[in-house]
């Protein structure tokens, strides 16, 4: 699990996908992945999502030109939604808010899961459950980065680190990920709906490829 959280931190910035048919997933991953982005979470938002995951999984091997795309499942709600999101090709498993029942069956079967949070009692449930890593969701409307920075306050001793997630686009995504407590950002501005339903695979290549660099500034 903790090879997956690292993987996560050196993509840095984690397209966060809502897809309504399963025909647009490999394109659209091929297209992030041609701007750099070798990560993305689908989200069970939409019926698409389960067969989604498994046509990206199977496709979107390593080649010469570039590594595996590592996939996640997000708005996981129950284990149900868990299992099938593994049993298609997930590799981690991300959801709003912090269910023990989710968070305990992931665990079990070795599987990374990053729950939402954005409160300390959220946070001090995440890490009564054994986990460090955590997202902070709605980013923006929970406070954006003035809230990140006080919430991470008193558990940067324990290890604890975030994926903001919420309301994050290129003109704050530096600033978070300037922040020493987050590993990684969930973002949509480079799949929105129109991009995809228009199948711009150009302008999200381009999108992409201007997330990575302002990732690559954020960390340099």
């Amino acid at each position: 699990m903790q090879n997956i959280i690292s993987q996560i931190k050196s993509c840095g910035v984690i397209p966060v996908i809502k897809l309504d048919r399963a025909d647009d997933a490999l394109p659209l991953c091929k297209a992030l992945a041609d701007g750099g982005l070798f990560a993305a979470e689908i989200t069970f938002r939409t019926d698409a999502a389960e067969e989604s995951i498994r046509r990206v999984a199977s496709e979107m091997l390593a080649d010469g030109h570039r590594p595996e795309m590592l996939l996640g499942a997000g708005t996981v709600l129950n284990t149900e939604t868990a299992e099938k999101a593994v049993a298609a090709g997930a590799k981690f498993i991300v959801a709003p808010g912090t269910n023990p029942a989710v968070v305990r069956w992931c665990l079990e079967n070795n599987v990374a899961v990053i729950p939402g949070v954005c409160t300390p009692t959220d946070v001090e449930t995440g890490l009564s459950l054994g986990l460090t890593t955590l997202k902070f969701f709605p980013a923006e409307a929970a406070g954006g980065l003035k809230m990140l920075k006080a919430l991470s306050a008193p558990y940067i001793s324990h290890g604890v680190t975030f994926m903001p997630t919420g309301g994050i686009d290129e003109k704050n995504l530096a600033d978070y990920l300037a922040l020493k407590s987050v590993i990684a950002c969930g973002g949509s501005f480079m799949v929105k709906d129109e991009l995809i339903k228009s199948k711009n695979w150009a302008e999200i290549t381009r999108l992409s490829k201007e997330a990575v660099e302002i990732k690559n500034k954020a960390r340099s």
